[in-house]
């Protein structure tokens, strides 16, 4: 029922377990959820006292810790004035504030936001949007989108289908796969990476851009798909034939955005602005759920008119929920007041060293590094779950992904704590069991 490294359960563990659905995990034989009863820093604590070190800081959100003093002040302040109002012919300041200054950050004329829950419903309305901006300017056709082997944009409908994690170009395979025949089928292409191919991916969107609606990518890193790497010469590359083309491009920075990749968004590093951006995750700093899908000054005026229909007929019940706006508000307070992206590049400094003695170690097939996130690519792993239970008797919590090993900690990690995560890391490699 549990890891047997937890002696003792709680009895809210005991009692409940049996009715908490678990994520990616098949319910029958899951032995490996663990009770957490605290964060503090960049730990967790387990209910019989165990402190683990996250490695991958929640699922990439926690950027700036758990707990973090800052971020509390603010939504506890928030709560106790106002929890939530709906958006529909309402609005509050935290709500325009987070709006203004997303715009003021991010790239070029990015300046309307629209606010969502989730990650994976902040690309169903990019993808929804730009199927209508195309119908709104009169285009008709336009209804298909192109996205790349290896991508992730989300579990939801349209996201799985714009998804090919884990898939190979038949979209055969993945983590999507038991649904190949009921979702719709959109444009799956390679990552171009050579200037041949780059040429295919030009030809390709010639000769398809009137059936196109936009081209889907995450930008530098493909995350749930094996956390795979490309340079910024291909986003800019890809960026500038779907100019030529008058494709519209969206960019997933769900997992990049926020200094993961370095700089505040990946885009920046290819200097480019596209049509239309996600944003989640580490939106909030891992405190609340919320994302955010803005688009440019073109898209937005695609849906400007006196006709009703022509309005973005979408709207999340919590959306812009002021809760999450206080503590995303506090998170930008953050990166404007502290040191974050030199956080990022000493983490990126020390996982550059450190990662880079498993190499040459049996099994592993490549080690990479790209700001706050450290990756070793392994021929397979052949019992993830087991894994990851023999990294928390270590005393690190690393979710293993497919076949990589990988870190994306908090920025606010120590070197210590640093340390300990890849001391695991070498104790699992060259253990004999």
């Amino acid at each position: 029922m549990t890891s047997p490294s937890v002696k003792d359960l709680p009895d809210w563990f005991r009692e409940g377990y049996g009715n908490v659905w678990l994520p990616y995990t098949q319910m029958q034989t899951a032995e490996d959820a663990l009770p957490v009863v605290g964060t503090e820093g960049v730990t967790l604590e387990l209910a019989d006292g165990t402190k683990l070190i996250d490695g991958v800081a929640s699922w990439w959100t926690a950027c700036h810790g758990y707990n973090n003093p800052r971020m509390q002040e603010q939504m506890i302040a928030q709560v106790k004035n106002m929890s939530h109002v709906m958006l529909g012919g309402l609005l509050h300041e935290g709500a325009a504030t987070l709006a203004r200054r997303l715009a003021d950050l991010l790239p070029g004329d990015l300046n309307h936001v629209f606010f969502s829950e989730s990650g994976s419903v902040s690309v169903e309305i990019a993808l929804k949007m730009a199927v209508q901006y195309w119908m709104n300017k009169g285009e008709t056709g336009h209804q298909r989108f192109v996205c790349f082997q290896s991508g992730y944009h989300g579990d939801t409908t349209a996201a799985m289908s714009v998804s090919n994690s884990g898939g190979d170009l038949e979209n055969e395979g993945g983590m999507h796969k038991a649904f190949s025949g009921f979702l719709q089928q959109q444009f799956l292409r390679p990552l171009p990476e050579t200037p041949t191919e780059m040429a295919e991916f030009d030809a390709f969107l010639a000769a398809h851009k009137d059936d196109i609606a936009g081209v889907v990518m995450e930008p530098l890193i493909q995350g749930a798909g094996g956390m795979k790497f490309h340079g910024a010469d291909i986003l800019a590359e890809i960026s500038a034939s779907c100019a030529r083309h008058d494709v519209l491009l969206i960019l997933d920075e769900i997992f990049t955005g926020f200094g993961r990749t370095g700089t505040m968004f990946a885009c920046e590093q290819a200097g480019i602005t596209p049509d239309i951006i996600c944003l989640g995750k580490a939106l909030t700093a891992g405190t609340v759920a919320m994302a955010a899908t803005v688009a440019t000054d073109k898209v937005y005026g695609a849906f400007l008119s006196d006709d009703p229909d022509m309005a973005f007929m979408h709207g999340p019940t919590y959306m812009a929920n002021p809760l999450a706006c206080a503590a995303a508000n506090a998170s930008l307070d953050i990166f404007r007041d502290e040191p974050v992206l030199e956080q990022v590049k000493r983490i990126e400094g020390h996982l550059n060293q450190s990662l880079e003695q498993f190499r040459e170690l049996p099994g592993v097939v490549d080690v990479r590094v790209k700001g706050a996130v450290g990756v070793i690519q392994m021929k397979e792993i052949k019992d993830p779950a087991a894994m990851r239970a023999r990294f928390a008797r270590e005393g690190v919590w690393i979710r293993p992904l497919g076949d990589v090993i990988y870190l994306t900690p908090s920025f606010t990690i120590e070197s210590h704590e640093l340390a300990a995560l890849t001391q695991a890391i070498d104790k699992v490699l060259n253990s004999a069991d």
